[in-house]
């Protein structure tokens, strides 16, 4: 047995009870057993099982410990008790509409320029006719970014979305990210940013994307994304949507150069913002995908499966005011996303149907999921599956088991 796999069955043997477990209800939680959980956790265990508020040092000290299945036990307590034994899923569709981009990040393998082999840009029309094309398929959502376009005017992107919601008025259209929404802001509607995004919501825009946050530290973000926006920036996009009644998800991109006290700060600043508005609905963190980096970033190793465990884990005991923590399975794998069940995880993400950005960094897990797939997963897990919405809510009041997948659903499984 793999040390990965002797530290789930133990998490499994300290956390399940299936008899009574998956009938308890959401804001209760079993209690700790304390015998496994090692003397320098025992203060943060203590204030999570009192409902307390962990700070930015007890956050450091959870990063820092190799005790994997404590830190499991502890976040399950946080999972549990924000949403019972419930995992969900969203059946959504990627769209990339171009990489085509203006910066040049250092850690990015996904953007190019104009003359670069690799660049592409879709039509409208292409666009479209790929979100026809998914929502026989059930598709709830759209998830659209892309680069920063020297060139698309604003007609373009509010053609685009005009015509996707008239696609289906009940389709939401998640789109750009923070410096997406800046970059149209200041270079393409010249208007200020809360202008900016009152006009794209009047066209169809339903909530923003989480990208772009990577690490907030300063240092950090000038040696791996040079020219990006302030982690400032970010979060005032983000405060700025919330403020309108809109909702968005956050992310951390950790894993590159950065250090176990940052990914703590980057916490910290994702909750006081929360504190401040309520307007994130989930938080999404990935591993740094190493595969085509350069320079500073060439001899970087990948997150190892602990690594990523781990960080799930602390995330999910620090931010107390944010419900949701999604293992994005394009990252994880979806092996590796199940497994996260047991370490605070309550979402796996969605079906994609497409995702550029990981796998033109050099992912190779699968392009999509099927509906099927995910809940198996979830169910293995011991979790009890349920299709959500772009906000987190339950589409359906139970698992979707029993309905029948269609044959174009079926071709959606990827080997």
């Amino acid at each position: 047995m793999t040390t990965l796999l002797r530290f789930v069955a133990i998490v499994f043997v300290a956390t399940r009870q299936p008899s009574v477990h998956a009938s308890r209800a959401i804001n209760q939680s079993l209690p700790m057993n304390y015998q496994l959980i090692p003397k320098e956790l025992r203060p943060v265990a203590e204030k999570v099982e009192a409902q307390q508020r962990i700070s930015e040092g007890d956050a450091l000290t959870l990063y820092e410990t190799n005790d994997l299945n404590a830190l499991g036990i502890i976040a399950n307590v946080v999972r549990e008790r924000k949403n019972g034994n419930y995992a969900t899923y969203i059946h959504n569709r990627y769209i990339n509409y171009s990489n085509i981009c203006i910066l040049s990040c250092q850690f990015c393998a996904f953007a190019a320029k104009k003359r670069d082999a690799h660049a592409f840009e879709y039509a409208i029309d292409e666009i479209v006719q790929a979100v026809t094309d998914a929502l026989p398929l059930g598709v709830t959502e759209v998830h659209m970014v892309g680069g920063l376009h020297p060139t698309l005017k604003k007609d373009w992107y509010l053609d685009l979305l005009r015509r996707l919601r008239a696609l289906d008025p009940h389709l939401h259209i998640k789109a750009f990210t923070a410096i997406e929404v800046r970059h149209l802001a200041q270079r393409v509607f010249k208007i200020p940013i809360r202008d900016t995004l009152e006009i794209l919501r009047e066209a169809g825009l339903g909530s923003i994307t989480g990208g772009g946050a990577e690490i907030f530290d300063p240092i950090v973000r000038d040696q791996i994304c040079r020219g990006k926006e302030t982690a400032a920036e970010w979060l005032d996009v983000h405060r700025t949507w919330h403020s309108m009644g809109g909702r968005s998800t956050c992310t951390m991109l950790y894993g590159q150069i950065e250090t176990l006290a940052h990914r703590a700060d980057h916490l910290r600043q994702l909750r006081q913002l929360q504190d401040e508005t309520g307007g994130f609905t989930g938080f999404v963190p990935f591993a740094f995908e190493p595969t085509q980096s350069h320079g500073i970033l060439a001899d970087i190793k990948r997150a190892s499966a602990f690594e990523q465990l781990r960080n799930l884990a602390v995330s999910r005991i620090y931010l107390d005011n944010i419900d949701h923590l999604t293992a994005y399975w394009v990252s994880l794998g979806l092996p590796l996303a199940q497994v996260s069940l047991s370490y605070g995880v309550d979402d796996l993400h969605g079906t994609i149907l497409e995702e550029k950005i990981f796998h033109m960094a050099g992912a190779t897990t699968p392009q999509q999921q099927t509906i099927a797939a995910l809940e198996h997963a979830i169910r293995e897990a011991g979790r009890e599956p349920v299709q959500r919405d772009s906000h987190y809510r339950h589409i359906s009041p139970g698992s979707t088991t029993g309905k029948q997948l269609t044959p174009a659903q079926a071709e959606l499984v990827c080997a």
